[in-house]
């Protein structure tokens, strides 16, 4: 799972998303989630690059509406994964957006 703020900053994710992420949140720290993402090199299963505005993330935090997405990443560890994510987004209020959750686990 990770968790970003209303502007797009990677602020958190835990210790089960490193197997993932192939690097702990201690080692890389908060970071823009369009960088975050970029560094993953998502893909469709057929390889070809997933565009910005059709990342899950991207949707729950431009659109503020849940989305689910199956893509193939290279891990920070150099690791080839596919994994499933669902993100959507957080308000402290129905018109007070603060963020988006992810919650994203390995295909294969």
């Amino acid at each position: 799972m990770l968790i970003a703020d209303d502007r797009g900053q990677l602020v958190f994710f835990n210790e089960a998303a490193e197997e993932v992420v192939g690097r702990s949140f201690a080692e890389i720290g908060e970071m823009p989630m369009e960088e975050f993402s970029a560094s993953f090199a998502p893909r469709t299963a057929d390889s070809v690059p997933v565009p910005r505005e059709r990342l899950a993330t991207r949707i729950a935090l431009e659109e503020r509406r849940a989305a689910h997405e199956q893509i193939r990443i290279t891990s920070r560890d150099g690791v080839e994964r596919e994994v499933s994510v669902t993100a959507f987004p957080l308000f402290a209020h129905a018109d007070e957006f603060v963020g988006i959750v992810a919650i994203f686990w390995r295909e294969s």
